[in-house]
């Protein structure tokens, strides 16, 4: 039988793999906190966590946080016209749906919504422990965290349930970096910055060498002045998927396909609304060279 593509059940944080995996995670800080405090050993912590992530499961108290709000309408709901990474919402669709299409079913959608939330409330909160762990070690003040996604995810967004796309729905992820004795404490950044930049951060936050040959740039700039504006000629992002790739400006992303087909969106007219690829056939051609050039250093 298919797995359902929600559910929330009743009980405590460890009855999914999350709380489990957090649970470790706090054994491993009171380990690394003992040594530090004996020796003064600096230590590094990765911690990963799979929510939100399909299916769609958390247990049922976070749910009961969304049960009855009412949810904002989703922005570019219908599929694209014309050729784009657009696709099926294959993998959501190998889930049991009970019969129900969210692009067709806005109570379905609602509730699927509502999950996506309870998910990241669920995700929220076993961050909470970790930063609490921190704190009862008297560490908080000297440790540098940093919260991050690997992707974004399409909620009903160009009528896609998924990720997998190269629309800013898919691409754009959380990301927090929390310096000690920041003077920025809490500001909020626009710059575009890439998940490459945050191996030079972390670098420079710590004081260490940095090696040869590694991609990104140290956000040193942007955690001391967070109002920094991005600048269309100098600041873009880079993504990529098997037949097309995207680098995406403060006001346009460009898509190249493998075949050479191109799409611009304007976020300052259309958004993704509309390719205007043939409205701008030279910044078409420019943001294209400069996408080619990134991807021969990755």
């Amino acid at each position: 039988a298919k797995m359902d593509v929600f559910q929330a059940v009743p009980g405590d944080d460890t009855i999914y793999p999350d709380g489990v995996m957090v649970e470790e995670a706090l054994r491993q800080i009171d380990l690394l906190a003992e040594t530090a405090t004996e020796t003064g050993q600096p230590f590094l912590l990765a911690c990963g966590i799979l929510r939100p992530h399909l299916p769609l499961g958390a247990p049922e108290k976070y749910l009961d946080l969304y049960r009855d709000i009412k949810l904002s309408p989703v922005s570019n709901p219908e599929k694209p016209v014309g050729r784009t990474t657009w696709h099926a919402s294959g993998e959501f669709n190998r889930y049991h749906r009970w019969g129900r299409n969210p692009n067709q079913d806005p109570e379905f959608a609602d509730d699927v919504r509502k999950h996506y939330a309870a998910c990241v409330s669920y995700a929220d909160a076993q961050v909470g422990k970790l930063v609490d762990r921190l704190k009862q070690h008297n560490l908080w003040e000297q440790t540098i965290v940093v919260l991050w996604g690997d992707h974004g995810w399409h909620l009903g967004e160009h009528a896609v349930w998924g990720k997998h796309t190269l629309f800013d729905a898919s691409l754009r992820s959380p990301l927090i970096i929390r310096n000690p004795g920041s003077q920025q404490a809490g500001g909020a950044c626009e710059r575009l910055v890439q998940t490459v930049d945050l191996f030079p951060t972390l670098c420079h936050l710590t004081q260490l060498p940095q090696p040869d040959g590694v991609n990104g740039i140290s956000l040193k700039n942007e955690l001391i002045n967070p109002a920094l504006e991005n600048n269309d000629t100098e600041f873009y992002a880079i993504s990529y998927q098997g037949n097309a790739a995207s680098i995406r400006t403060d006001r346009f992303r460009l898509i190249l396909h493998n075949d050479n087909y191109l799409e611009l969106y304007d976020y300052q007219e259309q958004g993704e609304a509309e390719n205007v690829a043939s409205r701008f056939p030279e910044l078409s051609d420019q943001l294209k060279q400069r996408l080619n050039q990134q991807l021969k250093n990755r």
